[in-house]
């Protein structure tokens, strides 16, 4: 159902993809929006390793969730900061594509659970997340990403 990579020999390990899911901050999350054309915003991110799935957090109305209500398939697209080899000008870089189903959670609890997990990719103040959670939690809702696919590549710039 899902493509392969053309070129095979670029093919990072689903090791490498965890690796890039679990440490890079944003990326972009990518759903089929009205007349058809893709919508794709920038979002935080958290990947749970325990239960594999993609955890990001939104607003109660909006683009997104409006077409999430008539197709919960979307992507999700993230990459590292990239490497130059000694002597190089080009940039190598690591990206990640996961392919999925989203689910909505407006659960208070996972909510705030998950916020704060995120949050310490940004922050360790424990008391501005609190604080942050508390105001604001209410208002907030959990996208959950199944992956049904994921693959990696290093992107070569030269």
């Amino acid at each position: 159902m899902f493509r392969e990579l053309l070129r095979k020999n670029k093919k990072i390990s689903i090791e490498e993809c965890t690796h890039i899911l679990k440490t890079t901050k944003r990326g972009v999350l990518s759903v089929n929006g009205d007349d058809g054309y893709p919508y794709g915003m920038p979002m935080n991110h958290w990947y749970n390793e325990e239960d594999g799935k993609i955890y990001f957090h939104c607003g109660k109305s909006g683009h997104r969730l409006d077409a999430l209500q008539k197709c919960n398939k979307a992507s999700f697209c993230t990459y590292d900061d990239g490497y130059r080899n000694s002597g190089e000008w080009a940039l190598n870089i690591k990206s990640v594509v996961v392919f999925g189903r989203i689910e909505i959670v407006d659960n208070l609890n996972k909510i705030a659970d998950i916020t704060t997990k995120l949050s310490h990719k940004f922050t360790s103040d424990d008391e501005y997340i609190s604080a942050e959670i508390a105001q604001s939690a209410c208002n907030t809702l959990l996208l959950v990403l199944t992956p049904e696919h994921i693959c990696g590549k290093l992107v070569q710039e030269s």
